[in-house]
């Protein structure tokens, strides 16, 4: 049934690489310190355990006996300069120079031997081309005077924790205690001489990585490459007799009293595994985790005591600094200096707080026939300075607490990267060089590969074959970006008319001409270099070779010269072979009382009326070639006749909605400057004629069928802006059912609430798609909406969902506005599809990212925009050759703003390596994360919580074991070695499985999930790494006379002080954090009160004050939110108020909810993990 009623005011109708080294000793006192296990009850505070850090290596030292790091290879041919600015060499089919590493070399630190302790004497500082041995800072070895015996330590770069040297058995009297002058944030200072010719080398930063360290391996001198045997874990304890030291040698002072609580032995409560998400079962902690070293003897000289004497087993030559920390009980116990379990804790008793039980001893401890005694432990004869011990050093101050931050560093990465590349020019004519980090602002000269804008990988060295791949466990995986937005100093894609026989392909494999295409017999034919097949040149395209065999007009061809440009389309790259038109955009309005109440469809209406305008345009153009259309609906539908030649707009009813036809062609799909007055006509008039509507009961299926038959019937392509506001319950198509149950989340029942309860929005979201539809949801619900069902029609075509949870027009206005603003006037490509083409050996395999996909090779988008990518799994299917290198081409045929077919060409060549070594320099993390991301949010609808959080666990596990065991340089299992480029994958890894995307804990709504998970898998990589690395900003101290972008810091609470305030950000929220005991006048010049407690937090916005402190904060938080995909909404926080769990989730070194791991706990896992992938 069809009504024409004419809309007045007065009628009114009614009806949502180099080593990372981090030495494990550290592990025991580092879990310790994570578990907070106070130990027995004693008087005062407990004292933290002290670890010493390792800072990165010096400037000027040699480099280790790793491999040597391989130069990016170079393209070889001729230098060319076009007109498209072409400086790179004349492609055609270079061929890089094979890069190489060695592998790593044994030295012979120490006279030799690899497991020797060092030489006796500390003697004077190394010389030499590298001088003193100082690390960052340090003063020069004045640790022991001329003649101790001590070991020379040579720091890993971000060596954490670090392993403090062992105290010697003899001369010890006298020894100061220098360690605890060690600044922990920097590395220590060496101790003794450095090893000379025959003692090992002494190693030093190789050219620079792209994370800011060396690309080699270091090779730390005097380390030891295999650890001694030492006796089980099971030994037993001291004597009850050994009740400890007298009342002279009581502990530290009494600021620090009582031993550290993660040095005593845990209750029985506390044995067993750790608990969380990261518990797995036992396989038995790693040897720096399994209570103190053997071998070592004397205490740490930070806690005073005498040494002991060797203990009738093996002496352990372990790494240089090596330090068993132990405690004293005021209940006795073992005395001070003397480890509480001897060899180990007793048998039932955890290694470490948290752990589990030691097994039973599997054996008698073995002899040393060398020491003291024939091999046994003397007897215990009291402590320092009494008859009977010898002497010891005397007691030293109390040592420091752990700090995290010696740990690697997202921002530190960041920063090295920017410092080291910022402001600069990429050359993209290289094979196989790490662009620079997404966060890093440069300039990019196309020569022939794609700009990292728009093309990004995880490794820029491809495996020779898969074993390799297997074998190391790093994903090979391509970010395709194709309409990215580029910086106004970068030229866009130029645009090529090859006439009417179109582009030039290969007639085997259809790849379009590219730079990486060898001409042959005078220019006559070319040969593919993604297939070798030859193809004869169409005649028109003909030209002549230089002498080096390049085209004369190579660079003056965008096709041979840049690694992304345009084709124009013909008529066989059409539907029905007929050139499109421009395209439409409908919008569809939600006029039930809801919307009504919220003030979602006045203010929509307001403000569409100057939106219209900002309609996009494609350079040149005076207007905007896009026409528009506009329905309301409730229960019913509602079209509006808005033809130029009305005086009023007129609607048309349709209360048929089991089946949705078009009850008008002419007068609804009009364009802007046409029918502009007629437009604002009925925008000012909707809002009225539903003001007093009791509607409450919606539809949305056939809405979108509404729309879509308007573009088919229309015989064009456009985007449905569909504004919703409840869950779909009206009698129509697409009614769905309440099934919202949070406490499925995080079982293996969640995938069911998750998924689509029913398929009338896939196959929908499909139709739309074959006619390109593309649906952009803006959500407003009070209650559940279930998004996982409703937003398949978004997903599926590639376009936008965004969720606004309890609208207020006063206080979500803002930021409905600016998403739908950005919406509208951003260019975008229509009925696009992506095809991804590869060299021979390789081919992709899987596609992560919202669309649809009717085939296996075809991706395919109603709509794409610049913050739409697509993630792209490679596989190998046959072995590739170091010569010949690897290709990658992406074509997308898509449909302009202004109606032209056309074909967007990104290229890209790999080198090829055989070495693994090869392989870790040419990783890139935050690519690696975006793909471990998609990949978990895809499998999360196929596989229990449980099973992918393991996934990505064993997957890094094996990453950085496979690392450590074929390219670091030989070291003890107590160190946890990182690779340069991939040395913060932890941090990330920790940080997807925590993430609310994945996660599934229940403190998160059904709907916020599944939008988070749609939302994940559109992200490009800047996008994701802003996501699962916040960005936390302190402005307390912020400069008003400057503009600049203030420095981010370390995204956890450790670093927060009372007095401060500070900014966070992800991309879809924005916090600001208040100190309670912030300057009066910050407060003042920000928020206008006197003490935080005035602050009104429901604010939207902040205050507009007119001082440069509060202009300063407020050009900031726009600055941010100006360079993201969506809106985010400011929410103010104060300390200790109720929202600050909610924004401490945010804070990802930090433990989480649900007693999710922090990073120390996350990392002392891997460590476990990957020592017993290795053993």
């Amino acid at each position: 049934m069809i009504k024409c009623i004419p809309v007045s005011g007065k009628e009114r109708f009614i009806s949502q690489s180099s080593d990372t080294s981090i030495t494990g000793w550290w592990c025991t006192a580092l879990h310790r310190e994570i578990m907070q296990y106070p130990g027995p009850p004693t008087s005062g505070q407990y004292q933290q355990p002290y670890v010493p850090n390792y800072g990165p290596p010096r400037p000027g030292m040699q480099h280790g006996a790793g491999y040597n790091p391989g130069q990016s290879p170079q393209p070889q041919g001729k230098q060319a300069v076009g007109p498209y600015g072409a400086a790179g060499p004349i492609p055609g089919r270079p061929l890089p120079p094979n890069s190489t590493a060695n592998g790593p070399a044994s030295g012979q630190p120490y006279g030799g031997h690899m497991n020797s302790a060092p030489p006796n004497g500390m003697g004077p500082p190394p010389t030499g081309p590298g001088g003193p041995m100082q690390v960052h800072g340090q003063r020069p070895n004045q640790y022991a005077p001329p003649g101790q015996p001590g070991p020379s330590l040579v720091p890993h770069q971000n060596n954490i924790g670090g392993q403090p040297p062992p105290q010697s058995t003899a001369g010890t009297a006298g020894m100061t205690n220098q360690m605890a002058q060690i600044n922990l944030n920097q590395g220590p200072p060496t101790m003794g001489p450095a090893p000379t010719s025959g003692q090992g080398q002494r190693f030093a930063p190789s050219q620079p990585g792209p994370y800011g360290g060396p690309q080699g391996g270091y090779r730390p001198a005097g380390m030891p490459n295999q650890q001694q045997p030492g006796p089980p874990s099971s030994m037993p304890g001291p004597p009850n007799n050994m009740a400890g030291p007298p009342n002279s040698m009581a502990g530290p002072p009494s600021s620090m009293q009582g031993p550290p609580g993660s040095m005593q032995a845990p209750p029985s409560h506390m044995q067993g595994p750790p608990s969380g998400p990261l518990s797995s079962p036992p396989t038995g902690p790693p040897n720096s985790m399994a209570g103190p070293q053997y071998g070592m003897q004397g205490p740490p000289s930070s806690m005073g005591g005498a040494p002991l004497p060797p203990m009738g087993m093996q002496q352990y030559s372990g790494p240089p600094g090596q330090v068993m920390h132990s405690g004293m009980s005021s209940m006795g116990g073992p005395p001070q200096g003397v480890p509480a379990y001897p060899g180990g804790p007793p048998q039932g008793v955890p290694a470490y707080p948290g752990g589990p039980p030691v097994p039973p001893p599997q054996g008698t401890p073995p002899m040393s026939p060398g020491g003291p005694m024939g091999g046994m432990r003397p007897p215990y004869s009291g402590p320092p300075g009494h008859p009977g011990m010898p002497p010891g050093p005397p007691v030293q101050p109390p040592p420091k607490k752990l700090d995290p931050d010696q740990m690697p560093s997202v921002i530190q990465v960041i920063e090295t990267d920017r410092n080291a590349r910022g402001g600069q020019q990429f050359l993209t004519g290289s094979w196989g060089q790490l662009p620079p980090l997404v966060t890093t602002d440069f300039q990019v000269i196309d020569q022939g590969n794609s700009s990292p804008r728009f093309f990004r990988s995880t490794v820029y060295s491809i495996p020779c074959n898969q074993d390799m791949v297997k074998q190391s466990q790093l994903p090979i995986g391509l970010v395709v970006k194709p309409f990215a937005v580029l910086p106004e100093d970068e030229m866009a894609p130029p645009i090529t008319d090859h006439g009417p026989n179109g582009p030039v392909r290969c007639n085997r494999c259809k790849a379009y001409m590219c730079p990486y295409m060898t001409f042959v017999e005078g220019g006559r034919r070319f040969q593919c270099a993604f297939c070798s097949g030859i193809t004869d040149v169409p005649p028109e395209y003909m030209q002549p070779l230089d002498h080096m065999g390049k085209r004369v007009d190579v660079a003056e061809r965008p096709e041979l010269a840049l690694g992304t440009y345009e084709f124009l389309a013909t008529t066989d790259y059409c539907k029905n072979n007929k050139l499109p038109q421009a395209p439409a955009y409908i919008f569809m309005i939600d006029v039930t009382y809801q919307s009504i109440k919220t003030g979602m469809v006045h203010l929509l209406c307001k403000e569409l009326k100057t939106l219209l305008d900002k309609l996009p345009t494609e350079h040149g153009m005076k207007e905007s070639a896009i026409r528009v259309g506009f329905v309301t609906y409730d229960s019913t539908l509602h079209f509006y006749n808005v033809n130029s030649a009305l005086a009023q707009p007129q609607m048309m009813v349709v209360s048929d909605v089991q089946d949705v036809f078009m009850p008008l062609l002419d007068g609804f799909l009009v364009k802007l400057s046409e029918s502009r007055a007629v437009i604002d006509s009925l925008l000012d008039q909707i809002p009225e004629m539903f003001f007093e509507t009791k509607q409450t009961e919606t539809m949305l299926a056939p809405v979108v069928q509404a729309g879509l038959a308007a573009l088919v019937t229309a015989d064009m392509t456009g985007k449905l802006f569909v504004f919703h506001s409840s869950l779909p319950i009206s009698e129509a198509p697409g009614k769905l059912k309440n099934r919202d149950d949070r406490k499925l989340l995080g079982t293996e029942k969640e995938k069911t609430i998750l998924s689509p309860q029913s398929q009338v929005y896939t196959n929908l979201g499909q139709e739309c798609v074959k006619a390109g539809c593309s649906v952009d949801l803006f959500l407003f619900p009070n209650s559940y909406m279930d998004v996982a069902t409703i937003g398949q029609v978004s997903s599926l075509t590639g376009g936008h969902c965004y969720k606004y949870k309890h609208f207020q027009a006063a206080t979500d206005g803002d930021r409905f506005i600016h998403d739908l603003t950005r919406n509208i006037e951003t260019v975008s490509g229509f009925d696009a599809v992506l095809r991804v083409r590869t060299s021979a050996g390789i081919r992709p395999t899987a596609f992560f990212g919202n669309f649809y996909m009717s085939n296996t090779t075809d991706v395919e988008l109603a709509a794409m925009d610049g913050t739409k990518a697509v993630t792209v799994e490679v596989k190998h299917d046959d072995k590739l050759s170091e010569d010949a290198g690897a290709f990658a081409q992406v074509a997308v045929l898509y449909t302009s703003v202004s109606g032209q077919r056309r074909l967007r060409i990104i290229n890209f060549a790999f080198t090829c390596c055989s070495q693994l070594a090869d392989l870790y320099k040419s990783c890139d993390t935050d690519t690696m994360v975006n793909y471990l991301a998609k990949k978990a949010a895809r499998d999360i609808l196929q596989s229990n919580p449980k099973t992918v959080r393991e996934g990505l666990i064993s997957r890094c596990a094996n990453i950085l074991a496979c690392y450590r065991k074929n390219c670091a340089s030989p070291s003890t299992q107590g160190q946890l070695i990182l690779p340069e480029c991939l040395k913060v994958l932890p941090l990330f890894v920790n940080s997807i499985i925590k993430s609310d995307a994945i996660a599934g804990c229940t403190d998160i709504m059904v709907d916020d999930r599944s939008w988070l998970m749609q939302t994940l898998l559109g992200m490009d990589v800047l996008s994701s790494h802003a996501y699962f690395y916040p960005r936390l900003i302190p402005v307390h101290d912020i400069d008003p006379d400057k503009d600049d972008m203030p420095n981010a810091m370390r995204c956890t609470a450790t670093r927060f002080s009372d007095s401060g305030v500070y900014l966070l950000e992800n991309g879809l929220m924005m916090f600001l954090w208040v100190g309670l005991r912030v300057n009066n006048d910050w407060l003042l010049g920000v928020f206008g009160v006197n003490s935080p407690a005035q602050i009104d937090i429901d604010s939207p916005r902040l205050l507009q004050l007119d001082n440069p402190l509060s202009v300063r904060l407020r050009n900031l938080v726009e600055g941010i939110r100006a360079t993201k995909p969506h809106y985010m909404k400011l929410a103010v926080v104060r300390q200790r108020d109720s929202l600050e769990p909610w924004f401490k989730q945010f804070l990802v070194e930090d433990k989480g909810a649900n007693a999710s791991a922090s990073y120390v706990d996350f990392l002392v896992h891997m460590h476990k993990e990957i020592r017993t992938i290795l053993s």
